[in-house]
């Protein structure tokens, strides 16, 4: 298996598209909010009713937020996609601003790396894999060339227009909590439609021990038809009751969210909760929990190159895992990379172990004019298409009790509604366990 951040699959050009955004002083901004319509147009999206008039308490309270969370840079990186990336010290993160972690001193010895139980082939041939030591860029913020000090972590700064673009500021850079589904039986996955999320999802089942999970996502950046919805493909490590209050969760993959974010870039991202999305955790690091360690990766920062259809594939292995010694749940990107780890103490059911894991999309069907969204998932091509059109997961593979790595064998897969996105698993020798997903959502099969 290749664990290179990126995979390329074929030999075509890849071109991008960065996009640069103005970035404005504070005050201008604030002042752009109440008087101009279309400032964040990046796309087709319409804006235009996220920028209006806001009381000055209301902007005070943002400002005040924005304090707490954008910490004191080292240095200031500018992003040719109008990011802002703030190189800020490892002790000042916002991570340790929790109450939980006021004693948490940062994990400086690396976790011990699940060790791999049986060994695979190479996959695939010099056509399908990056050559070794290639610097390919994978965020779009690198390509300014300035890396962030050692001591320091990369941290996307937040706004006061991606405050404003979410439904409150409590609401900001969090997940809207699920509705409980009563016909939902208890070994299935806590995925539910009547809350305008639907999935293509592959899990495992709820009677194991499960110590962390892997996969390799394809990436793409699927249309987004409205502000408030997204599309999002990861790996999500369960824990809890899914019809309780108490659900754990740890997620992680790749989002569009023009709500979150301003525009339609594919993220790397990642999110937390202890008590089933209703007051914990966050998106990125939105919200005090997840300690990043590393200089070179930003969470939240947009992902390029991306797929192309029928033309260069590219995809980013995560890792999500136990630390057998100190318990600490630690994400790996690309060849072995330590992002950073989500502190035991952050949890309930997940301080133990995990129960379930899922891989695979989600998207928000808000049924704008009652319509079934036209938000794509994956590369917004059915699962039957294949390599090139279709959105993969490859090599999902599970930790257990003793830190070993396997492939997953028993996997069930769940679509709520396949004419709108759809989901086919198999197996293969250079593939392990992997299955294509997606789909367009409105067509004249989905309404």
């Amino acid at each position: 298996m290749a664990s290179n951040a990126y995979i390329i699959a074929n030999k075509r050009t890849v071109s991008s598209h960065p996009h640069r955004q103005p970035h404005l002083p504070l005050l201008l901004l604030l002042f752009s909010l109440l008087f101009i319509g279309k400032f964040d147009l990046v796309s087709a999206l319409n804006y235009t009713k996220y920028t209006r008039k806001v009381s000055n308490l209301r902007l005070q309270r943002i400002q005040k937020h924005l304090e707490k969370i954008n910490k004191p840079a080292v240095i200031t990186i500018e992003s040719p996609d109008g990011d802002i990336i703030d190189c800020v010290h490892k002790r000042k993160q916002p991570a340790l601003d929790h109450p939980l972690l006021k004693k948490h001193k940062i994990q400086r010895v690396a976790p011990e790396m699940p060790k791999v139980k049986t060994l695979k082939r190479d996959e695939g041939s010099g056509d399908s894999k990056r050559k070794e030591g290639e610097d390919l860029i994978w965020q779009m913020w690198h390509r300014n060339g300035t890396r962030c000090p050692k001591g320091t972590v990369p941290i996307r700064r937040s706004t006061t227009r991606d405050v404003l673009r979410a439904k409150s500021l409590f609401h900001f850079g969090k997940k809207q909590s699920t509705t409980i589904n009563p016909t939902r039986r208890a070994d299935a996955p806590d995925v539910v439609s009547s809350n305008g999320h639907e999935h293509a999802i592959a899990y495992t089942g709820t009677s194991q021990e499960v110590y962390g999970a892997k996969g390799t996502i394809n990436v793409w950046d699927p249309s987004i038809q409205e502000v408030n919805e997204f599309s999002l493909s990861q790996i999500w490590i369960l824990s809890g009751s899914f019809d309780g209050p108490d659900l754990n969760s740890i997620e992680a993959g790749w989002q569009v969210s023009p709500e979150l974010y301003g525009d339609s870039r594919p993220r790397l991202f990642t999110y937390w909760t202890s008590d089933s999305y209703q007051a914990t955790g966050c998106y990125n690091l939105l919200c005090a929990g997840f300690v990043q360690t590393n200089s070179r990766i930003a969470i939240g920062a947009a992902i390029s190159p991306v797929s192309q259809y029928d033309a260069n594939q590219y995809d980013i292995t995560i890792l999500i895992w136990k630390d057998p010694k100190l318990g600490n749940w630690w994400m790996g990107f690309g060849d072995n990379n330590l992002v950073g780890y989500w502190p035991a103490e952050l949890f309930t059911h997940l301080a133990d172990h995990a129960t379930m894991v899922e891989w695979g999309g989600e998207v928000v069907n808000s049924r704008a004019n009652g319509k079934h969204t036209s938000t794509e998932m994956g590369s917004g091509h059915f699962a039957e298409d294949g390599f090139g059109k279709s959105s993969y997961f490859r090599n999902l593979e599970l930790v257990d009790a003793d830190n070993s790595l396997s492939s997953v064998h028993d996997i069930s897969t769940l679509a709520e509604n396949t004419n709108c996105y759809n989901i086919k698993n198999s197996y293969n020798n250079e593939w392990g366990t992997y299955f294509y997903y997606g789909g367009p959502g409105n067509n004249p099969q989905c309404p």
